[in-house]
């Protein structure tokens, strides 16, 4: 197998459908590219089945020998994160980014009556930084929406105290448009410009749904008003807000120098996730799989993992942000546990990520069983669902099928060890049945096949499936108990319209997981003992269904059987058919012949 096609059918298929973004490695361990993605698998998988015109893309591919990923919230999130990437590593097949492009901040500037104004440079003076913003554009509504919304001073006036009273400042234009409440000669409180700033601060937070019920209020209001104008610019910001969202993974510059840490685990391995964040924007990731070798603990666990990244990492970051206390060693660390908040956020996304690497080395584990141990196991589950008594290494399943009750028949597929004994499949014609009863049908190819096995001293599998609901399994019940094995075998029926399974006695169905590989065995099982009835049933009526009957008629041939067939659809609508109607079909020879059989069953000699 070479490297594409293990990595299509062993990694793909571990990469979860969601934002991120991918890193390509070769066999030296370098980092050959850094991609985003609002879909990681599809965006991956495309690079792996496909022919790429491009010569370096083809290169790359041929290249890659592993494959790592980081999962975010958004696919803003996995472009500001590329960005990050991109620079700090430099990767050979990515784009260089010659202008050094930042991503803008909103900042609500460290003043009194603060300005709130897009910047693209954040400075240690004390002032909030909200962002950065992937899109220039939803920053620029933002801070046009609380300019409109609070009527925010945009001058850089010093508003103390002294100076106002000393009345240095005059309002401007500003003021006299609306736009501003006039702080710099006094005319708005600071404590009122202070409860603005901090529902602004609510806003680029992410608590926007009563911001946007009081725009639809204003809207309407100018819409009364006659001001359409403003009601439609106030609808632009307003469905701008309703897309946008602030809370981003990657939001506070505050947030700066910590390491992230989480963990997830099985009964074998500990999987540690590890983010590095730096001025809110993270710039390393990584996960380490652990092999459990004694009962250790999450926090040893952890302990180990943190000891393990920050070596690799060289990391400094004084903080630690953690789920848990581990009493880790160096007492000089900051561990911090969050509840809430952008801290929190970030060690969700932590142990996300531990997850979907866990997952990705438990189906990894999986592959490389062999199909007898996966077969075992998927026995060993079944067992336990329907609680029987032994390891069903040998089921038997069986169906009906019947054309308008016309020539029914019934079908009985085995499975051994989990796969279909196909020379052990059979067929049946329902003898004792006339017209569509498939509970009295049942009924009889069960106890024509458990009455056979016993007089031939054949061994009874340990599980007998019915494709049907309560009634079927009735059926089949009582034949189990005429043959005297009732007590010997178990026997369950699976219903079709919810994938229900019953069990005698109990009148409600068992509970099975729907992604269960047991319950996807029981309907592959029913799936091909329908198949094998619907296909004996159409070989019978293609073959010899209606030979019989029809063909047996002087003057009828083939082609003038098929044709009242597919004309009257049955026998019984050809029994009942109208004089006119049939005369459209067959000549008055043939007709009278018709007549004849149908009332004496016999054909002219």
């Amino acid at each position: 197998m070479n490297h594409i096609e293990r990595i299509k059918q062993d990694i793909l298929p571990t990469i979860p459908n969601q934002p991120g973004i991918y890193k390509y490695y070769d066999d030296q361990n370098a980092l050959l590219y850094v991609g985003k993605a609002k879909d990681l698998r599809k965006r991956v998988a495309s690079y792996f089945v496909k022919n790429h015109e491009l010569g370096k893309t083809r290169i790359l591919v041929s290249k890659i020998a592993r494959i790592e990923f980081t999962v975010v919230e958004t696919e803003q999130d996995a472009l500001l994160l590329e960005n990050v990437l991109i620079k700090e590593w430099q990767p050979r097949y990515n784009i260089m980014l010659k202008d050094d492009k930042t991503y803008p901040y909103i900042c609500i500037k460290n003043e009194r009556f603060p300005r709130v104004f897009l910047t693209r440079q954040v400075e240690p003076d004390g002032s909030e930084y909200l962002g950065p913003y992937a899109s220039v554009t939803q920053a620029k509504n933002i801070v046009e929406l609380v300019h409109q919304l609070f009527k925010l001073r945009t001058c850089a006036f010093n508003l103390s105290a002294k100076n106002i009273a000393d009345a240095k400042f005059k309002v401007c234009l500003q003021y006299h448009l609306g736009n501003c409440k006039g702080p710099c000669e006094g005319k708005q409180a600071e404590e009122e410009y202070a409860e603005n700033i901090k529902q602004i601060r609510k806003i680029l937070k992410g608590n926007i749904a009563s911001v946007i019920k009081y725009l639809k209020e204003k809207i309407q209001e100018f819409a009364d008003a006659y001001e359409f104008e403003k009601a439609q610019d106030t609808k632009v910001i307003a469905e701008s807000l309703q897309h946008y969202q602030s809370k981003s993974t990657v939001v506070n510059p505050a947030i700066n120098n910590v390491d992230v840490f989480n963990i997830d685990e099985n009964e074998k391995r500990a999987y540690i996730s590890f983010l590095k964040v730096a001025n809110g924007a993270i710039i390393q990731t990584k996960v380490i799989e652990l092999v459990k070798k004694l009962d250790e603990t999450p926090q040893e666990l952890l302990t180990f993992g943190i000891a393990e990244l920050r070596q690799q990492f060289n990391s400094q970051s004084p903080e630690l942000i953690l789920p848990f206390d581990p009493d880790y060693p160096d007492k000089n660390l900051k561990i911090t546990i969050p509840l809430i908040g952008d801290k929190r956020k970030l060690l969700d996304l932590a142990k996300k990520n531990a997850y979907y690497y866990k997952n990705q080395f438990e189906i990894k584990d999986r592959q490389k069983k062999r199909p007898a141990e996966q077969r075992f196991e998927v026995l060993n589950q079944l067992k336990k669902d329907l609680r029987l008594a032994e390891l069903p290494q040998h089921i038997e399943c069986f169906d009906n099928s019947n054309f308008q009750g016309s020539y029914p028949v019934a079908s009985m597929v085995v499975f051994k060890d989990g796969k279909p004994a196909n020379k052990e499949y059979r067929h049946f014609k329902i003898k004792t049945v006339e017209g569509p009863n498939d509970f009295a049908s049942m009924e009889e190819i069960v106890y024509r096949r458990y009455k056979r096995l016993l007089e031939e001293q054949k061994p009874l599998p340990q599980l007998i499936l019915i494709d049907g609901g309560k009634g079927q399994l009735s059926a089949a019940v009582e034949s189990l108990k005429k043959t005297g094995i009732y007590e010997r075998v178990a026997v369950a029926g699976i219903a079709k319209k919810l994938e229900e399974i019953y069990v005698p006695n109990d009148p409600y169905p068992l509970h099975i997981d729907k992604r269960s590989a047991s319950l996807r065995l029981l309907q592959h099982i029913r799936n091909e003992a329908h198949r094998f009835a619907i296909t004996f049933h159409r070989q019978l009526r293609s073959k010899g269904t209606f030979k019989s009957g029809l063909e047996n008629i002087p003057g009828i041939g083939e082609k003038t059987a098929q044709k009242l067939l597919t004309t009257f659809k049955s026998i019984a609508n050809i029994r009942q058919a109208d004089e006119q109607d049939l005369k459209k079909v067959l000549n008055e020879r043939q007709l009278k012949a018709l007549k004849n059989f149908f009332e004496t069953g016999e054909t002219d000699s």
